[in-house]
């Protein structure tokens, strides 16, 4: 892990399309400024936390999961 010191107003640059810009510091917490293209996906660490858990039990069906499934389907008459 890289650690750096970074004043208000100082900035961090990622890659070529990415910048991260100290905003304010209050207190024991700092407000951080982002640039970086649209097609990238900006996560809070927590936020992106709780998607790779609930992306893992999406993934996770066991053939009981899946039996249960395909006795509760009742197709309607236009699929039959």
């Amino acid at each position: 892990m890289l650690v750096l010191t970074r004043k208000v107003g100082e900035g961090i640059v990622i890659g070529d399309d990415i910048k991260l810009q100290i905003v304010e510091i209050k207190g024991g917490t700092i407000r951080l400024g982002i640039e970086a293209p649209r097609s990238k996906k900006i996560y809070r660490q927590e936020v992106y936390d709780k998607i790779l858990e609930q992306n893992r039990a999406a993934t996770s069906w066991t053939l009981d999961d899946l039996d249960t499934l395909a006795t509760g389907y009742r197709p309607t008459k236009e699929e039959k």
